[in-house]
């Protein structure tokens, strides 16, 4: 399903585009900042603004279904979308004619039919038809929690396979403010979800990853960003100073990928080994059912075969964000987003 490829491949990215992804917890503001920003955008520098707003296109009942253990409902579904991104991305930066979106077949998928309806509804047109693309600059504002670095380090990859800009927005809210406003939605995320998403969630950090350079942290309670020079900025600069894209020398990767394997996979599997015996022995504290304490061993055991598997590979069917080369500060961080998804799918159903 996904586009791979230069710009070039993918009809000449001769638009100029950006990638704007707001991170933080749940109910911290991040939709109604994503809605000002669109708005601004729009009236104030006529670009093509468009927000994706996760919880509104994943399903609801992501939890439920026979999915196999090792690819949770979860973490398809959020590919699917990354996938239907990467199409867009693909559709509006292919030049003067915005290409066609071509979805899954059969388009079953509720996924896609989510997507497609959120692009409608943003008066995008009808995006699975041609037509002649918009004048002016785009920007796609990515409306989610993203609280692991592996999350948004996927969209900056979409950014640089087609010469996009791309920044990111730390929506700052503290955690009594926010599970106070999530409690009063109609869909409210479990309080303990939420406070664990506060001991996970992994702060854009600039100063460490070059990557993330653009990034700008802003309070929840700022007046509106089409006033906040920094935000206007932040913006600017993405957009004029696209990721550049850059062919990948593949047999030096896979070199570089036998030399660093075995001492990469010998700390990976020692620190995975650590964070499962740490997550049995609180869920032990917690005084778990036994038939729980049994499927969480399960899980774990099976998720860390798979991680290691992916890792001696270079990449693979169960953790696709695994690459030759993954620094293995991203593959602990990818495991413990898969871990703690595990821990809530057991207590949730014990």
């Amino acid at each position: 399903m996904s586009l791979r490829g230069t710009p070039e491949e993918a009809g000449g990215a001769s638009v100029q585009g950006a990638l704007c992804l707001l991170c933080g917890l749940p109910a911290a503001g991040k939709s109604t900042l994503a809605r000002s920003l669109r708005d601004g955008l729009r009236r104030g520098r006529g670009w093509s603004c468009v927000v994706i707003t996760y919880d509104d296109v994943i399903p609801e009942d992501f939890l439920q279904g026979g999915a196999a253990r090792s690819l949770s409902p979860w973490k398809r579904y959020r590919r699917e979308l990354l996938s239907y991104l990467e199409l867009l991305v693909a559709s509006l930066a292919g030049g003067r004619q915005r290409r066609r979106l071509r979805g899954p077949a059969p388009r079953t998928d509720p996924t896609w039919g989510r997507f497609v309806a959120c692009l409608r509804g943003q008066g995008l047109g009808d995006p699975t038809e041609a037509g002649p693309a918009e004048p002016g600059p785009f920007c796609l504002v990515l409306d989610d929690n993203f609280y692991y670095r592996s999350m948004r380090h996927e969209v900056y990859q979409l950014a640089r396979r087609y010469s996009l800009g791309f920044c990111q927005l730390f929506v700052d809210c503290p955690l009594e403010s926010c599970l106070q406003r999530n409690r009063r939605r109609s869909r409210p995320v479990p309080d303990e979800t939420l406070r664990l998403m506060t001991e996970k969630l992994e702060i854009p950090n600039p100063e460490k990853n070059a990557w993330e350079r653009n990034s700008l942290t802003v309070a929840s309670v700022e007046s509106n960003p089409e006033d906040n020079a920094e935000v206007t900025r932040l913006l600017l600069t993405a957009l004029e100073n696209p990721v550049k894209y850059s062919e990948e020398n593949l047999e030096q990767k896979e070199t570089d990928r036998i030399i660093c394997s075995t001492n990469v996979l010998h700390q990976a599997d020692k620190t995975f080994r650590g964070i499962i015996s740490q997550t049995m022995k609180d869920a032990k504290d917690r005084k778990a059912a036994p038939g729980a304490m049994k499927l969480l061993a399960e899980e774990l055991s099976q998720l860390k075969t798979d991680f290691l598997e992916d890792l001696r590979q270079g990449s693979g069917p169960n953790n696709p964000g695994l690459r030759p080369n993954t620094d293995i500060t991203d593959a602990i961080s990818l495991f413990q987003q898969e871990k703690d998804h595990i821990v809530r799918k057991v207590w949730n159903g014990h």
